[in-house]
């Protein structure tokens, strides 16, 4: 019996592509499947969260899981990610240094996710278990998951964090997995490791990288169109005090 997106509750965004909002932190992660390969996009906030996303992904894709793309080292997004052993992963420059082991990256992640209510025990355990970063992608990284498809993964922070990577999905319409520079759930959360004066700039490069007519999906909330994504820039620069 074939699975469907909603069956699993996800959200199909355009042909092979989807993403699920995660409970408790409203985190979205993403899926993009091509001919015997697939990328997903963010992880949720444990290894047990990993682990469904991974198997649901397969599920939906109806093959393995080859790639993962982490959009920024925040512990709702990547806590997961062990669960992706043997698969290749991606993120930002700059954020292997993050999750180098016995640095201070590390323990941050999970002193912000005890904060935050994530449970104590749960927290160390992902931290300890936290991959390696394969690639750290300066500038772009085109990647071809196969039968056409093909993503560009886009270094376009900092911004919300210093490490800030964007996925675009082309196609009709395109897709463009924003990471927690843009939230449609909430007001951007600026953190210690936010660089506020250069956020407006990253969302520029966003639109520029998705155009007028994306669907853009943010961290949090419901998938926004460019106009959606030009006034949360505005409004940033204002709060920020940033210069158009």
């Amino acid at each position: 019996m074939t699975v469907t997106w909603e069956d699993l509750g996800w959200e199909r965004l355009a042909d092979g592509v989807g993403r699920c909002r995660l409970p408790v932190w409203d985190c979205t992660a993403g899926l993009v499947v091509g001919a015997g390969a697939a990328l997903v996009v963010d992880t949720g906030s444990s290894l047990g969260e990993g682990a469904r996303v991974r198997a649901q992904a397969r599920r939906l894709a109806g093959h393995r899981v080859t790639h993962l793309a982490l959009t920024h080292p925040h512990f709702d997004h990547v806590f997961g990610a062990a669960a992706f052993a043997g698969v290749e992963v991606h993120g930002a420059a700059g954020v292997g240094a993050v999750f180098a082991p016995g640095g201070r990256g590390r323990e941050a992640l999970r002193a912000d996710a005890v904060a935050e209510g994530l449970d104590a025990e749960a927290a160390e355990d992902a931290v300890d278990a936290l991959v390696r970063v394969h690639r750290e992608v300066d500038g772009a990284y085109p990647l071809d998951l196969g039968g056409g498809r093909r993503v560009l993964l886009a270094d376009v922070g900092p911004g919300h964090s210093g490490q800030d990577l964007a996925v675009l999905v082309p196609g009709d319409p395109a897709v463009v997995f924003c990471g927690d520079l843009v939230e449609e759930s909430g007001e951007p959360q600026a953190g210690p490791d936010a660089v506020p004066a250069r956020w407006p700039a990253a969302l520029d490069r966003l639109l520029a990288l998705g155009g007028a007519d994306a669907l853009y999906v943010p961290g949090h909330g419901a998938v926004v169109d460019a106009a959606f994504v030009r006034s949360q820039r505005d409004a940033l620069a204002a709060r920020f005090g940033v210069s158009r």
